[in-house]
């Protein structure tokens, strides 16, 4: 086999693992259409009305929050619901500022009668898992609500979440969609809301819908403490700790209920280091997970079906390295097309198309949904999709680590309270301000793959412009957001020496 031969048939490996994973769309739709009668099944109006409402504890984990921390706070407590039978725990692993900025604000709410706990931990043993299980520890509350730091939940959370558990026999958790606070932000704050609403509003919604496993999003949903506890509890050997008991729960039997029509509105990160280490948490703790427990699934007597959706639900991330292999070839490939010797092998490969098309009408459907005015989301797709594939070597990294089982902290994602476009991030104390080696490896990528804008377009090579200019267009705005925010982020701090220096 000559050379030419050995990269077609590695770049044709590479489309066809992300013709499988990408072509999961169109089931998706399938199965949006097939359940979507069930949509607006809910509780009748009476039944959202409880005699005797239970105690529930409301846990807040956080680290170094002192931007958004006394917002949720204000929020949780401005909740509809009983005092007596509402619990607050603010599980605190601060290092700096923020310990004391929580101490002065509950002040006033502890004098009114508030049970408002402030558990401040000097270490951070199993990070988010390690604090909401010591939380456990001492909860009163039958139900456990987990809210974020970037979150604000709605007044009537509980009220309208609560009742599910008293309606379903053997219901562990209930799950509220995400809502973006400042999707309009920026551009890249409207591109990850979209690559969010897919997940949100149809995956998930979808998922449930059809009885196969969800997942719950580590905020915005509350447990049945129960079953928290007979899954096993919380665990810190993944980066995903709510993914992993999620499945731990539901192969014991318990039942998850999604709602698509009640949201928990939460703030986009805002800068692209926070977005980052966001995307390689999730990305890693995705893969140590699957590898975790998708060995029990398979060993489960699971139907085939479910443990299929299982596959594709722990292992999507898998996409990313071929997105990288499909970069990295994609102008080899065009040369080799110059020859003419393939010419039935490119026919044959223009059938991955479709896994284009497929993820288009997911996302499509994601819009359409739930927003009115979804054609003027949905025109940013092209930009999310570019985006994707610049984020294929920051997420690379994240599948190997996850693979070859390398531990790392867990890396929260900062909010600086940023709701409209007057509101920035420069200057404030968490951004990243050093350039990582994949920025480096995203820009060389950049002028890669301009060079095989232009080598397209010199070959007229009409079909593989989008692609290459995608390509182009994704690493060239992933890795020149990484640079301008690490030089904004160190010049806006030597101005602020230099004026404390006067």
């Amino acid at each position: 086999m000559n050379i030419e031969s050995l990269v077609l048939a590695a770049y044709i490996i590479s489309l066809s693992i992300l013709f499988f994973f990408g072509a999961h769309g169109f089931n998706m739709v399938y199965y949006y259409f097939k359940t979507f009668n069930k949509r607006t099944v809910d509780l009748e109006e009476s039944e959202f009305h409880l005699d005797e409402y239970p105690v529930v504890t409301i846990q807040i984990p956080l680290y170094n929050e002192q931007y958004v921390i006394t917002r949720l706070i204000d929020s949780v407590l401005r909740m509809d619901y009983p005092k007596d039978k509402l619990e607050v725990q603010i599980l605190d692993d601060s290092t700096d500022e923020t310990t004391q900025i929580i101490k002065d604000h509950i002040v006033k709410y502890e004098e009114q009668g508030y049970d408002i706990k402030h558990i401040h931990r000097t270490n951070r043993e199993g990070f988010k898992a390690g604090a909401l299980k010591v939380g456990l520890e001492t909860a009163r509350g039958e139900f456990v609500a987990i809210f974020d730091a970037d979150f604000i939940p709605r007044k009537k959370f509980l009220k309208r979440t609560i009742p599910y558990f008293y309606k379903e026999e053997k219901l562990g958790l209930v799950q509220t969609r995400w809502e973006h606070l400042n999707r309009e932000y920026s551009l890249m704050t409207k591109t990850q809301a979209i690559a969010l609403d897919g997940h949100f509003v149809i995956e998930q919604a979808v998922r449930n819908r059809a009885g196969f496993f969800i997942n719950f999003n580590g905020t915005g949903g509350v447990w049945r403490k129960e079953c928290i506890f007979d899954a096993g509890n919380w665990e810190a050997d993944t980066l995903t700790e709510d993914l992993d008991l999620s499945y731990r729960a539901q192969m014991k039997g318990w039942k998850f209920r999604y709602l698509v029509n009640f949201t928990s509105p939460a703030e986009l990160p805002s800068d692209i280091g926070a977005l980052k280490s966001q995307q390689f948490r999730w990305t890693k703790g995705a893969i140590e997970t699957a590898k975790k427990v998708y060995p029990k699934v398979l060993r489960s007597d699971m139907s085939f079906k479910l443990k299929v959706q299982s596959f594709i639900h722990l292992y999507s991330n898998l996409a990313y390295p071929f997105i990288l292999m499909a970069a990295l070839l994609n102008l080899p490939v065009m040369l080799i097309k110059l020859s003419g010797e393939y010419d039935t092998v490119f026919k044959f490969m223009s059938l991955f198309i479709f896994a284009f098309i497929s993820s288009f009408i997911f996302y499509l459907y994601s819009q359409k949904d739930v927003y009115p005015d979804w054609q003027k989301r949905i025109i940013y797709f092209p930009v999310f999709l570019a985006g994707s594939m610049g984020f294929s070597v920051n997420n690379t990294k994240a599948v190997l680590e996850g693979l070859l089982d390398k531990k790392s902290e867990f890396v929260r994602t900062p909010k600086y309270q940023i709701m409209n476009k007057k509101d920035s991030w420069e200057g404030k104390k968490y951004v990243n301000k050093k350039l990582s080696f994949t920025t480096y490896l995203e820009a060389l990528l950049a002028v890669y793959c301009f060079g095989g804008v232009v080598i397209a377009i010199a070959t007229a090579q009409v079909a593989a412009i989008p692609f290459q200019m995608m390509f182009c267009g994704g690493f060239s705005m992933i890795s020149f957001l990484s640079i301008r925010q690490v030089i904004v982020s160190n010049r806006v701090n030597s101005e602020k020496m230099a004026l404390n220096a006067e």
